[in-house]
């Protein structure tokens, strides 16, 4: 009761034309906008309060129940589950890594090789393959080529991301936008024949994808290689790159100290203190994870990571004596060697997304320490252990070589560093290779929907042993779905209450002053600024209903305006939040925010033009 007096009240405050129906879906859509910016809540979390929000107030919002949960079963998320599937059955056969190693053997030493080969192998594998698992396993191959041929990896890594994003505009299977945009396309077409706007075909708009990969490669080793900075050290010094000289001290436990006869845990386990006793060395013995149990001896050394302010207390109250830092392997006793140090990507879908260091019982699960932690930018490199951890996060990692094995082979962490042991189904390959193909071709050849296709190649794959049963659920990126499922009902609400034609007839108006062509220049702006700061792809649920609306107002070719928010949505190079791919470098590649606008907003101008002006040459704008 309050609450529809409370709309009646807001609705006499507005325009006859705005009803209260719209009133609602737009609080909701502003909701959703602030979420998403602000990431209060991871991005499904969100999506599915909006999905909640829709059915709960659907005397508003138009939107019930079945209809609030037709995102579950969209053929757009069922064949994203499917493409995702499909692509860590690729990734287990190593093909791609194989791919990377030959592009490493090409590229050598050379900066421009290197980038070439960066771009011109990741471009056209993410046409194919899901370009988000494809930048997942990419990360350590162009990371270690960076670092064994003397380059930054910062010169590499933001194009390694771009490049995904142009790649994923050359099929309908690239990204998950693109499939999404498919599908919303298909369902207004459905709703309003008159729109003329149907599904995506596989290769429909191939043509316009290839000059866009073709000018935004051009743009990166030209104009872009000059814009990205060097965030990391060509050397591979992880201490010297986050600077960890001040906070990693050898210290030695004198005969007259108090921890002796004490563990590790009993002496520097205290919640109180912020120090981890990362290594203890014993006559030449060394000692790594776990720690906690081993008895302190009279003249152990132990490798701290601690601030120096913790340190000088410790070393006062206890007696103990400083001895250095980490050492370089000239300044090594025969046969000893200094702990592995690795950085670690938290991708979506991981557990940690959420959790702390200290909640998760990240050391304890994985007989791991961690060093310092970036996040967005920033490192920390002390008093980490309570931070909330988000998606593109990077720990830099210390552990024995079989825990790092097992950070390797676990889902919930992209290792930005490639190691020799991990074992592939090599001779799978053929199949998957195959199975790859058949998903592509009979979509193409209109012998299946692509949804079908995707479904009988997870089939196929189970069936020829390229991927196993229990590796299905585990290939799944839920929060992806999630997302997916939640915002679908936000743009049925935004067609069903005539909110989409509002603002359409809105943006419309600006054709008294702007042609048609110029109209649609607009939509992609402002789907590219919108996906700056939100999903990509809650931005083409928002923005096809608008844009199909606006050209309908002004007679325009609908189409051409959902393809111009097609790949304004699929091509978000801005900031490291409006894609998923940029979060997986930022950490990795040392940027900062700034990187991204730097580098990414005349990339972004640019494919402005050239993507609206190949829309007008292939398919016409019309009015």
């Amino acid at each position: 009761m309050f609450f529809s007096t409370l709309v009646s009240v807001v609705e006499g405050l507005v325009p006859a034309a705005v009803t209260g129906d719209m009133l609602v879906v737009f609080a909701l859509i502003l909701l959703s906008l602030v979420l998403f910016a602000t990431e209060w809540l991871p991005i499904d979390v969100t999506a599915i309060v909006v999905m909640v929000l829709l059915m709960v107030l659907e005397p508003w919002t138009r939107i019930s129940p079945q209809e609030g949960l037709s995102g579950f079963a969209s053929p757009a998320t069922i064949t994203v589950l499917a493409m995702l599937i499909l692509s860590t059955g690729v990734n287990r056969t190593g093909i791609v890594q194989h791919i990377g190693r030959k592009m490493a053997e090409y590229a050598g030493n050379s900066q421009t090789k290197q980038l070439a080969a960066t771009i011109s192998v990741t471009g056209p594998v993410s046409g194919f393959i899901n370009n988000t698992p494809v930048v997942a396993i990419l990360v350590p191959v162009v990371a270690d080529l960076a670092h064994k041929g003397k380059t930054s990896p910062s010169k590499l890594l933001m194009p390694l991301s771009f490049a995904s994003m142009l790649g994923g505009t050359l099929t309908v299977i690239g990204t998950s936008t693109n499939i999404l945009a498919s599908d919303i396309a298909a369902q207004l077409g459905r709703e309003s024949p008159g729109l003329g706007l149907h599904a995506f075909g596989m290769f429909e708009f191939t043509k316009l994808g290839v000059i866009v990969f073709a000018v935004g490669a051009v743009y990166l080793m030209t104009v872009g290689v000059r814009l990205l900075p060097k965030r990391v050290p060509a050397e591979d010094d992880l201490v010297e790159e986050y600077a960890l000289q001040e906070y990693l001290a050898d210290v030695v436990v004198p005969a007259d100290s108090s921890l002796i006869g004490q563990t590790v845990q009993e002496a520097l386990g205290s919640d109180h203190l912020d120090i981890d006793v990362l290594q203890l060395i014993r006559y030449g013995e060394q000692f790594l994870e776990p720690l906690a149990r081993k008895e302190i001896h009279e003249n152990d050394t132990l490798r701290l990571r601690t601030n120096r302010e913790t340190l000088e207390r410790i070393m006062r109250s206890e007696g103990l004596t400083f001895v250095g830092g980490p050492r370089s392997e000239s300044e090594l006793h025969p046969g000893e060697q200094e702990p592995v140090m690795v950085e670690v990507v938290v991708p979506s879908g991981s557990f940690l997304v959420g959790e702390s260091l200290a909640s998760s019982t990240f050391r304890q699960r994985y007989d791991a320490n961690v060093l310092a932690f970036r996040t967005r930018g920033k490192v920390v490199r002390d008093r980490f252990e309570d931070i909330d951890i988000r998606v593109g996060d990077t720990l830099l990692v210390q552990a024995p070589p079989d825990s790092l094995t097992r950070l390797v082979q676990n889902e919930d962490f992209i290792v930005a560093h490639e190691f020799d042991d991990v074992d592939y189904r090599t001779e799978k390959t053929p199949f998957a290779v195959a199975i790859i193909a058949g998903v592509v071709a009979l979509p193409a050849f209109n012998v299946l929907p692509i949804v079908v296709s995707a479904l009988g190649g997870v089939v196929a794959m189970i069936l020829t042993g390229v991927l196993k049963p229990n590796e299905l659920y585990k290939s799944v990126e839920w929060n992806v779905i999630f997302l997916l499922a939640g915002v679908i009902p936000l743009g049925v609400a935004l067609q069903q209450t005539g909110a989409a034609a509002l603002l359409g007839d809105a943006v419309a108006s600006t054709a008294t002053f702007l042609p048609a062509i110029g109209v649609l220049w607009v939509f992609y702006l402002a789907t590219g600024l919108l996906t700056s700061v939100i999903s990509n792809n809650a931005s083409v649920v928002l923005m096809i209903p608008v844009a199909a609306s606006a050209a309908q107002s002004i007679g325009a070719n609908a189409f051409a305006f959902v393809l111009a928010v097609t790949f304004a949505a699929s091509t978000a190079f801005m900031t490291p939040v409006g894609y998923q791919t940029n979060l997986f470098v930022y950490g990795p590649g040392g940027y900062t925010f700034s990187d991204f606008l730097r580098v990414g907003a005349p990339l972004q101008l640019l494919l402005s033009f050239v993507t609206v002006a190949g829309i007008a040459f292939f398919w016409g704008i019309g009015a």
